[in-house]
């Protein structure tokens, strides 16, 4: 249990201390890959360790009140293209984080300056959850898990829509997602774990092997969606990459929203 930076004092720890150690297996989410992509873990970077295996993804979605003028993305699009002021989002993180970079997009998507973008930062989801209850801000920027856990908890909100490929299964599977909106939005945020550089390769297979069978079984399937997570299975190789390819993505984005400093 390393707390801190979003994952970047475990990663330092790891590189720095415990190299080789095939016993020291550590989780990361999404959050961490993108401060990884914005420099925020020091002077080691994405190839500093050995990606080894995914648990599943959720994604980013918008919540409103249920008595929002907001029906559908498409409404609050055109909000912010009339006048961005009177639009405000909430989300338990701050300007760089991935509740952040959703509002952002969002911005973008309606040919707003993300710097006119009205964003209130809370110190957590509950914070922030609370506020749009009480009206002080219109919409909130959120994981589609902890939307489910809000709706099932009897809340006053619903769903705007959902940044994912597709739609999502369950309680979601009516709401729209914005790439079938028309807008090309898409915000996955992984769970998985990695080890230390010095592993070996036949200790770093072993690990590989153990997720690959794990996935198979009803018990991992069962957990996985006890969670709040939806399915991505990959393990190895195949993780490595798309570890890699998240991470460039989420630097040219940062670059792109002035997050990196040069």
């Amino acid at each position: 249990y390393m707390p801190g930076g979003i994952g970047a004092v475990a990663y330092n720890s790891i590189v720095s201390q415990r190299r080789d150690d095939p016993n020291a297996i550590v989780a990361v989410s999404g959050g961490s890959l993108l401060n990884l992509a914005q420099g925020k873990f020091g002077r080691y970077g994405v190839d500093d360790v050995r990606w080894l295996a995914s648990v599943g993804t959720d994604y980013g979605a918008l919540m409103v009140r249920k008595d929002s003028p907001f029906k559908n993305l498409e409404d609050l699009i055109q909000a912010l293209k009339t006048d961005p002021s009177k639009v405000v989002f909430g989300a338990g993180g701050s300007i760089g984080s991935q509740d952040w970079m959703v509002v952002a997009l969002t911005g973008r998507a309606a040919d707003v300056d993300y710097k006119k973008v009205r964003f209130v930062a809370f110190e957590g989801g509950g914070e922030a959850a609370t506020a749009l209850s009480g009206n002080h801000v219109h919409i909130l920027s959120t994981g589609a898990a902890e939307a489910v856990a809000a709706i099932e908890g009897g809340s006053d909100m619903r769903v705007l829509t959902v940044f994912s490929d597709e739609r999502l299964p369950g309680l979601l599977e009516e709401v729209p997602t914005a790439k079938e909106l028309g807008y090309d939005i898409v915000w996955s945020i992984v769970r998985g774990f990695y080890v230390g550089p010095d592993v070996t390769d036949e200790q770093y297979n072993w690990w590989v092997n153990a997720f690959e069978e794990l996935y198979d079984t009803e018990t991992f399937k069962t957990i996985q969606k006890q969670q709040g997570l939806f399915p991505l299975d990959v393990a190895g190789p195949e993780f490595d990459a798309y570890v890699k390819e998240r991470v460039k993505g989420f630097a040219e984005l940062a670059d792109s929203f002035g997050l990196i400093k040069k």
